[in-house]
């Protein structure tokens, strides 16, 4: 190690140092990760939870509000000018104007510093003042976190994997008719490799799209300023052993460990390990609707991702993080305003049996596990219909149209939810191809118009009883 080197190092710890420090002594921090696959609305939720901790009329479950001891809240200067700041100004005008869009997905990382001024409970309410708890919120997709699988995997490893878990998949069939049509061990031809980037790339959309989880690469989905680079021009290929220098194989297989090294690595030292509290947004609504196999395929990414809080799984994340852990780890199905609050428990039982599994290795851990569902942003009303002698419980809400503009207004009942969630994970599991017996439908609603009192936040489904366990322990 070089002199430059060494003085990083220094440097670096010096900076651990100082910052343990200022936060111990002075000023707390809590570093909230928010994550979670496409569609399962992270913009919304970071929104509404930032909106509805300034104005708190509607957080009666966070117990500091609703005890009037936060005595105020606002938004700060984030303390990293290297990441982009999350545009909660244009989000929030997005949710609550006249004319009300959902704001575009999570594309990147982001953060936003929120402030709190507390003041304290119990013994100590007489003896100190308030008190100052920062709360920097790091916005990031879902799909990078899926990345860490590949830090102990090869090349040759990761590509059996995916020839075999795509082998029947009709998404995937353009492209394993370009794989089957490339010699491998041909001399690397750069606009070959781009063809079968590209090809594995439109899989793993088309693949998303169709309520598959399991899409890695995660920067394949989401480039940025990476798009057609060589670290992300690579694709799985069989037949890695043996193969002469300069083949097209060999190629691919640098170009896999520079992926892992030069952007998988960078993402995990910089931001992940330094997460305090992580919520994990999942579209369970909508897995649901897609059928058993994109339900049991999202049960197998909700395991990945937690193996990435558990140090020990993955090597490289065990030495960066040097027994730190995520304290707390919520676990959220979204959109539970397209059901009648009557179905709320038993999509919060599915939720809770969906990851199971990877809800026990984080208890193991020692991590704070809870799993419920929420919706960041009420999007709907509810109704009682009759139909067929019987009355039906819907919600109402402002349909929203494939080109993203608001249509008609319409009640819908999306069908009723087993109250045993092994009635979905059984069939699951068992590679059923459709749902027997049932149907589960799923609407896209557009925002409401919303008329907020002031001191309202936008209206929500228990995003405070969320905040409690994220953060109600610190205030």
């Amino acid at each position: 190690m070089g002199i430059t080197g060494i003085a990083d190092g220094i440097w670096r710890q010096f900076e651990n140092v100082t910052d343990t420090v200022g936060e111990t002594f002075f000023e707390p921090v809590i570093r909230l990760g928010v994550t979670g696959l496409a569609r399962s609305g992270k913009t919304v939720f970071i929104t509404s939870l930032v909106a509805n901790l300034l104005d708190r009329g509607r957080m009666p479950g966070l117990l500091a509000a609703s005890e009037g001891r936060i005595e105020a809240a606002f938004l700060q200067p984030q303390p990293d000018d290297t990441v982009p700041r999350f545009d909660y100004e244009n989000h929030l005008a997005a949710l609550t104007g006249k004319t009300p869009h959902w704001p575009e997905s999570t594309r990147a990382i982001s953060e936003l510093r929120l402030s709190l001024k507390v003041r304290p409970n119990g013994l100590l309410a007489g003896l100190q003042g308030p008190r100052t708890l920062h709360l920097d919120i790091v916005d990031y997709p879902g799909e990078w976190l899926l990345d860490l699988a590949l830090m102990d995997v090869s090349y040759a490893e990761w590509s059996a994997q995916v020839v075999e878990r795509i082998a029947n998949r009709e998404e995937a069939a353009g492209f394993r008719a370009l794989a089957e049509q490339t010699d491998p061990h041909a001399e690397l031809d750069e606009t070959t490799a781009r063809k079968l980037a590209d090809s594995f790339a439109d899989y793993l959309q088309t693949a998303r799209a169709n309520g598959y989880s399991d899409c890695t690469p995660g920067r394949f989905l989401l480039p940025g300023d990476l798009a057609g680079s060589p670290v992300l021009t690579f694709a799985p290929l069989p037949g890695s052993d043996g193969a002469p220098r300069k083949s097209l194989i060999r190629e691919m297989a640098r170009r896999f460990e520079a992926y892992k090294k030069q952007v998988v690595q960078p993402f995990f030292r910089d931001h992940f390990a330094r997460i305090d509290r992580q919520v994990v947004l999942v579209d369970a609504l909508g897995a649901i609707h897609k059928g058993p196999r994109a339900v049991e395929d999202l049960r197998g990414a909700m395991a990945d991702i937690l193996g990435a809080f558990r140090p020990g799984r993955n090597n490289f994340l065990s030495s960066l993080l040097r027994g730190k852990r995520v304290e707390k780890i919520l676990f959220a199905a979204t959109k539970a305003d397209h059901l009648h609050h009557s179905q709320h428990p038993r999509l919060s039982g599915i939720m809770q049996a969906l990851i199971r599994e990877a809800r026990d290795r984080a208890q193991y851990a020692g991590a704070g596990t809870r799993a419920m569902a929420i919706a960041s942003l009420r999007a709907t009303t509810e109704d009682t219909m009759p139909h067929g002698g019987e009355n039906l419980d819907v919600v109402r809400g402002t349909l929203l149209n494939d080109d993203e503009t608001r249509g008609r207004q319409a009640a819908f009942y999306p069908g009723e939810l087993p109250e045993d969630p092994a009635h979905l994970l059984t069939p699951a599991r068992q590679g059923a191809q459709n749902w027997l017996g049932a149907d589960y439908q799923i609407m896209r609603f557009a925002p409401a118009v919303l008329d907020l009192r002031p001191g309202d936040g936008p209206p929500h489904i228990r995003l405070d009883r969320a905040a409690e366990f994220l953060i109600g322990d610190r205030l």
